[in-house]
């Protein structure tokens, strides 16, 4: 199969306009300025609400949690310095840091800790209520003190804590538009956002860490094109930049002024798909299992990773990438079957070709790829066309129902559990195709309760054996992290979750 032409000259226009997306003359000049270039705009920065990967990168900055993972995907504390559970697995009583303070002067304590957890608990917009779904309420011991009581045992929470769960915002702005303004306990505070173009960070001098961050100011730019991302990178308009196109490694490698680094990620990057959210959801492909098989089965996913990532994208057909104890090795991605795709149609009574639409994001990778599926399943008698969308805006049509496909994936968390429970249970924060299986909701929800791995691993693999026949979400292949950055930037590290962590990181 040949590599597909892009139908539009967005990205040679955009190279040739490539000092419109500079920086301003005075902070590029601002040798204590670290500029990131980030592959979309990150939707609202309230981590209760939030959903986006790149707002978790500036999150990395902005908002502290109560735990993180280390390079390793082990538990390391921040804001908790102590946990412990009870002999019966019904509450969790976490040490909170001593001496924090929000950016807005005032201190963080148990109060305020107890606080962000019944809101993002509660809130009614919260993406963060299904994943802390099993606490019944948390109760202030002493000032630095919680207890988190629990309904059912919950061998996801710490984990679930490690993320934006368990950011900390100050309580004092819960009356207004959190998100406009975050005010958090982080390394970085607040200063601007100008939508679609750049969110501008400050040091904060009183940070409990502020010793291990060096530059006085974050800028994070949106760049969705790859190649003026990478050029602005060359011209030193940015100092690094996150998801470099497998397209462009050789030659940034080739680049002395730049350094790549790569690891491979935690996640994997697929379909969402409309099952019943909203009219668009009722069409045979969002109501018959055959019609959703039949695309799957029409899709080449080796060949997707040749053509559209030279090779550097592992397919998969499953939520866990192949580090993680709980993916199934059976779960082979099959070869393509053009023939059985057409058959599963004329089962379900497909006879003319159907019509389906694709939201993919406005990026020249994204592009390439809804192309390629676009050309694979027409061979198999599905008609798609594609709309291009800003990506917090194809997020937001999601949510509101008004899609059948849609082109995104997840980055992965640490624990199995935020791979998949928000997006194949009923309730589930991030369900946006509103798939529902009683008896995956059960399973889904008993495994949080079993810390044994292989029991666990029992449960999960029964739940994958009735997604993989009712397909929830369409996995394509397994997201690896490249970064590229200036030769001159010295002390990242890198991490599965894919994030960029500010600390420790110098100019030379």
């Amino acid at each position: 199969m040949t590599r597909p032409k892009l139908t539009s000259t967005m990205a040679a226009c955009a190279l040739a306009l490539g000092v419109v997306v500079a920086l301003p003359t005075g902070a590029a000049a601002q040798t204590s300025t670290l500029r990131i270039g980030l592959q979309e705009d990150p939707d609202m920065l309230d981590p209760h609400r939030a959903r986006t990967f790149v707002g978790r990168i500036v999150f990395k900055g902005l908002c502290d949690k109560l735990f993180d993972a280390s390079p390793d995907l082990q538990l390391v504390p921040r804001l908790a310095t102590e946990w412990s559970f009870s002999a019966d697995g019904l509450t969790a009583t976490i040490k909170l840091r001593a001496g924090v303070k929000f950016h807005d002067g005032t201190a963080f304590d148990a109060t305020a800790a107890k606080a962000n957890l019944e809101r993002a608990r509660t809130l009614p917009e919260s993406l963060r209520r299904s994943e802390l779904a099993t606490i019944d309420g948390v109760d202030v011991v002493d000032p630095l003190t919680i207890a988190i009581k629990l309904k059912q045992r919950d061998a996801t929470l710490l984990s679930q804590l490690a993320d934006r769960a368990g950011m900390m915002l100050s309580p004092a702005t819960f009356g207004g538009d959190v998100g406009a303004r975050p005010v958090c306990t982080g390394p970085y505070r607040f200063v601007e956002r100008v939508q679609n173009d750049r969110i501008v960070l400050d040091k904060f001098a009183d940070h409990w860490e502020a010793a291990n961050y060096s530059f006085d100011r974050i800028i994070y730019r949106s760049i969705p094109d790859t190649t003026v991302r990478l050029a602005n990178l060359r011209s030193g308009e940015l100092d690094m930049l996150e998801r470099l196109a497998a397209t462009d490694v050789k030659s940034a490698q080739a680049d002395r002024s730049l350094r790549v680094l790569f690891t491979p990620g935690l996640g994997y990057q697929g379909m969402t798909l409309n099952h019943a959210n909203g009219d668009l959801a009722n069409t045979p492909f969002g109501k018959d299992k055959r019609v959703r098989q039949a695309f799957s089965w029409a899709i080449d996913r080796a060949v997707i990773n040749q053509v559209v990532f030279e090779n550097t994208h592992p397919p998969t057909v499953q939520a866990f990438p192949p580090s993680s104890p709980y993916y199934r090795k059976d779960l082979v991605v099959p070869p393509r079957d053009v023939a059985k795709a057409r058959a599963l149609l004329r089962e379900a009574g497909v006879t003319a070709p159907l019509k389906l639409e694709m939201m993919i994001t406005n990026n020249p990778v994204d592009a390439q790829l809804g192309q390629v599926v676009q050309a694979m399943v027409q061979e198999a008698g599905f008609d798609v066309s594609l709309r291009s969308m800003e990506f917090a805006s194809q997020l937001r049509d999601q949510q509101q129902g008004k899609f059948q496909l849609s082109r995104v994936g997840w980055s992965g968390r640490i624990d199995p559990d935020g791979n998949i429970h928000p997006f194949w249970t009923s309730r589930g924060g991030q369900n946006d195709g509103k798939y529902s299986n009683p008896t995956i909701d059960k399973l889904l929800t008993d495994a949080r309760a079993v810390y044994d791995q292989a029991e666990r691993k029992k449960l999960y693999d029964e739940a994958q054996t009735i997604a993989q026949d009712e397909i929830p979400v369409l996995y394509l292949y397994n997201q690896p992290w490249f970064y590229a950055t200036s030769a001159r930037i010295s002390g990242f590290q890198l991490h599965p979750d894919g994030m960029i962590r500010l600390g420790g990181l110098k100019r030379q």
